[in-house]
């Protein structure tokens, strides 16, 4: 199957027939070959358009060879800088990338998010979607595959040609040298992509700036166009040996239920007695139907879909609770919890997804041995979930979080020892995308957050309330891979008397109050990031707490904001502080 390209109409009359399904006149001519000589000979860029790739497998279409030639032609003379030096690089295969073009800031993107094997390879405004991230696969040598996380397909070299204006779309993992790639690192923070086969690099066609142009190779050059800027947005944790009835997720509902509800509205089914529409009846009837004082997990599982009101879904120790469907929550009273779970242990949700306005999706105290899975939820209102501060918490694992529309918090936690997170992905959250108060021992990998908290000052993510306190010290022990933020209320806050952080790289960008506050917090470390526009990175203190203390900074590009620390704090620590577009004060 290939892909399908609508010809851009351009003013070369190599193409114009294609184009218009006729021949010019003499007039058209004379005016064209004019146009096409100034276009060839000019030292910048061409702004012809592109087309917009699709995947059609009724086609065999394929661009013309006067096309892929033009395209070369253009491309080629645009520029006589060197080939800029660079250098093949080992990529971390255990991340997700977006890849970011220098030239126009557009994104790879897989068209359409289509999941079939021929789609084109195209570039699109920033999205974040799971069709704009990219893992490297070591094939050796420093050469690696481009994977899509959202078919699981590999960037491919089509039919293997070796032209300029060649196609790139995504293929099956043949792990062939089509498929191969150098990441060549500039130097300058960007890198080219060199395919093994062809020995050309990737690049908007025609260098154009125009969303939805497809990526197509051409031999390097010094074009910008040609670099890109490979943007660390989440961990890949591989998946673990499924085995479903110790609560590692597996397939959703692959493991071995004692109770499990089917259906859907009028005809809900709980091991086959029938609930009418009483979905919420029967999910709690499935609940029922595991053993009385159980010492090993039994499996409730939910395969159908509907509105439990503002029934509370009670959660008792050695419980594995997946929902295959989705519940929805319409409640009537404004403390509706919808999953609660109290004094227990052992208890696993491996998946969830959930809409809805609850008060909390899911709300934990005193609990032990906890595992959230695969966590879904599309809210418009109430807030996502919440550790309470009933008791500590402790042995907590979260695999993935997806929250949005809250108009509280994302996750929330209060008295936790013991948290290891994968990824909480936030959006619109009224308030903090993720929040840890008075908890310890934590263990986190991404925390991406967009337009959290807007017009607050809460924060993508936040530590408070003496978070990170150990025996009134503050050893590190709360550990962050990486924060991205966009837009909302702050990136980063760190308040009162919290600390014992240590983040290793952030990327944060047009955040309302501050792009990061740290205010009477203690051992804070940041490795590494870039911060872009949006409120000042502030260093302060309010008086009726200890000051800020032994604050470490390192490796910080910050960009069309300022840097500010005051007062100043008690072993403040800034190396490789790059600062343009905004004022530098620190107490260095």
């Amino acid at each position: 199957m290939k892909p399908v390209r609508i010809l851009a109409c351009t003013s070369l009359v190599t193409l114009l027939t294609a184009c218009v399904g006729e021949a010019p006149d003499d007039a058209a001519m004379s005016s064209l070959a004019m146009e096409s000589s100034s276009l060839i000979s000019s030292s910048s860029a061409p702004t012809a358009a592109s087309s917009t790739p699709s995947v059609d497998s009724s086609s065999s279409s394929s661009l013309p060879a006067s096309s892929a030639a033009t395209s070369s032609s253009v491309v080629s003379s645009s520029s006589a800088a060197p080939v800029p030096s660079a250098t093949p690089v080992a990529m971390n295969t255990n991340r997700w990338y977006v890849l970011a073009n220098r030239a126009n800031g557009l994104a790879f993107d897989i068209a359409e998010v289509s999941e079939e094997a021929g789609a084109a390879l195209t570039q699109w405004n920033r999205t974040d979607g799971e069709n704009q991230q990219f893992r490297f696969v070591d094939s050796g040598d420093n050469y690696y595959r481009m994977v899509a996380r959202h078919s699981g397909l590999a960037l491919d070299l089509y039919e293997f040609l070796t032209d300029e204006g060649a196609d790139i779309v995504q293929w099956e993992d043949l792990d062939g040298e089509n498929q191969q790639f150098h990441i060549l690192d500039l130097g300058n923070g960007y890198h080219q992509l060199s395919n093994r086969l062809s020995n050309k690099v990737l690049a908007p066609e025609f260098n154009s700036d125009v969303a939805g142009t497809r990526i197509t190779q051409y031999t390097r050059s010094a074009e910008l166009a040609q670099q890109w800027q490979l943007i660390d947005f989440a961990a890949y944790t591989p998946a673990p040996t499924p085995n479903p009835d110790t609560g590692n997720p597996g397939e959703c509902g692959a493991g071995t239920a004692k109770a499990r509800v089917t259906g859907q509205p009028g005809n809900y089914q709980m091991n086959g007695r029938n609930f009418g529409d009483d979905y919420s009846g029967a999910i709690i009837a499935a609940l029922g139907e595991l053993s009385s004082g159980r010492t090993q997990q039994e499996r409730v599982t939910i395969m159908a879909s509907g509105d439990v009101g503002d029934t509370r879904i009670n959660l008792q120790s050695n419980t594995i609770f997946e929902v295959c469907g989705t519940i929805n929550t319409t409640p009537n009273n404004r403390g509706a919890i919808t999953i609660w779970g109290s004094r227990t242990e052992n208890v696993s949700i491996p998946y969830l997804k959930m809409t809805g306005n609850p008060a909390f999706a899911i709300l934990i105290a005193d609990t032990h041995n906890l595992h959230l899975g695969q966590i879904d939820l599309r809210l418009s209102g109430g807030a996502g979930i919440r550790f309470d501060n009933r008791g500590t918490t402790t042995n907590v694992t979260i695999d993935s979080i997806y929250v949005e529309g809250t108009s509280g918090h994302g996750v929330e936690t209060w008295n936790v020892d013991g948290l290891d997170i994968g990824t909480v992905v936030a959006r619109d959250t009224g308030y903090a995308g993720l929040l840890l108060n008075n908890s310890r021992n934590a263990n986190i990998g991404t925390v991406d957050g967009i337009n959290t908290g807007v017009g607050t000052g809460y924060a993508t993510l936040r530590f408070a309330n003496t978070n990170g306190r150990v025996n009134n010290q503050y050893p590190t022990n709360i550990y962050v891979d990486k924060l991205i933020s966009r837009g909302g209320g702050r990136g980063l806050f760190c308040v009162s008397q919290s600390g014992g952080v240590e983040i290793n790289n952030i990327d944060l960008a047009n955040n309302g109050n501050n792009s990061a506050l740290i205010e009477n917090c203690y051992n804070v470390t940041i490795n590494s990031g870039t911060v872009n526009g949006g409120g000042e990175f502030r260093i302060s203190a309010r008086s009726e707490f200890d000051n800020s203390r032994d604050l470490t900074f390192t490796n910080l590009n910050v960009s069309n904001t300022s840097v500010r620390e005051s007062p100043c704090a008690d072993n403040s620590n800034w190396v490789n502080l790059t600062v343009t577009g905004g004022n530098r004060n620190i107490c260095d």
